[in-house]
């Protein structure tokens, strides 16, 4: 029998999952598998209501999936609950705490709901990366939501999960705390942790994630190294200011945002016959900068068009 290899740290396999709502069943997920191999850091990608949260719920066994199967290191996470939750640090997205405890209350309560004791040590060492040593005998209460933020990370990795599970985790915070946050994650991730991000910064995805799934309407229409999914789109991106409406005939292939218009083209000559359309309508571009596509180039090309997945792909 052939060698399976290592097993994964994260796996669905054939995931669906329904709801009962007022206009018949809602399909939030369509047979979704992917496997997260241990020591990645994987990008879960998809607008609003695409099924990241549903999925991500499924994961950490606050919803059970219509069909299929998801384990956590080989843990089955209906069949092994236990086990497959102990391996995980989750932070979500809502600002979930409990106002009557001090921080370094909160994290050694944190730490026996997974039987974990005597870690202070760890405790002041998640306190000191995530900028909270001098909150440690704060109430929770008192903090501001970026710094409840910090203790939401610091309470999902107090038990050391080999598996960490950010959801949108810098959704709404400031610049300080993602740089702080990202540069202790990535020193986790490098000593071994395998992490699931979900982000709408995209940026962040394409400078963290080596892999990337996207999902749609409950399915994944893109599953590939963050590299290849780059180099699969269009290669030069036009970015310029510009004061007036663009020509009918560029608006159609470009993205606007207030002043700021970006237009995908794939050579020299389509750059030029770019150009000469902004002459002919007498568009003035100010600041033109020639660059390659980044993430959100290609996140909003396979939105609007075909799935696109490594086995598609060969």
């Amino acid at each position: 029998m052939p060698d399976p290899g290592p097993m994964p740290a994260i796996s669905f396999q054939h995931v669906s999952k329904r709801y009962r709502g007022a206009r018949g069943d809602v399909r939030a997920l369509d047979d979704v598998s992917f496997d997260i191999q241990r020591g990645e850091f994987f990008g879960l990608l998809g607008p609003n209501g695409a099924g990241k949260t549903t999925l991500i719920s499924i994961l950490a066994g606050l919803a059970r999936a219509s069909q299929g199967r998801v384990s956590v290191l080989g843990h089955d996470v209906v069949d092994d609950y236990a086990a497959a939750r102990r391996s995980l640090g989750i932070v979500p997205q809502e600002l979930v705490f409990d106002p009557f405890f001090s921080v370094r209350e909160a994290l050694r309560i944190q730490s026996g709901y997974f039987g974990v004791r005597r870690n202070d040590d760890w405790i002041d060492e998640l306190l000191l990366h995530l900028g909270l040593a001098d909150k440690a005998d704060a109430n929770l209460r008192a903090l501001s939501g970026g710094m409840k933020r910090r203790v939401l990370v610091a309470q999902a990795l107090v038990h050391r999960p080999p598996v960490i599970v950010l959801d949108e985790p810098t959704a709404g915070v400031d610049v300080e705390l993602r740089q702080t946050l990202w540069q202790f994650i990535a020193r986790l991730n490098r000593e071994g942790h395998t992490v699931l991000l979900t982000t709408h910064y995209l940026e962040e995805a394409e400078a963290l994630a080596g892999r990337i799934a996207m999902l749609k309407q409950g399915r994944v229409v893109a599953l590939d190294r963050t590299s290849a999914l780059l180099a699969g789109t269009a290669s030069t991106m036009l970015r310029f200011k510009l004061d007036r409406p663009l020509p009918e005939a560029l608006a159609a292939q470009s993205r606007v945002t207030g002043r700021i218009v970006q237009v995908k083209a794939h050579d020299a000559d389509e750059v030029e016959s770019i150009l000469a359309t902004l002459r002919a309508a007498g568009c003035r571009p100010e600041d033109l900068e020639i660059g390659r596509a980044d993430l959100e180039d290609v996140f909003l090309e396979i939105m609007q068009g075909e799935p696109r997945t490594a086995a598609a792909a060969a």
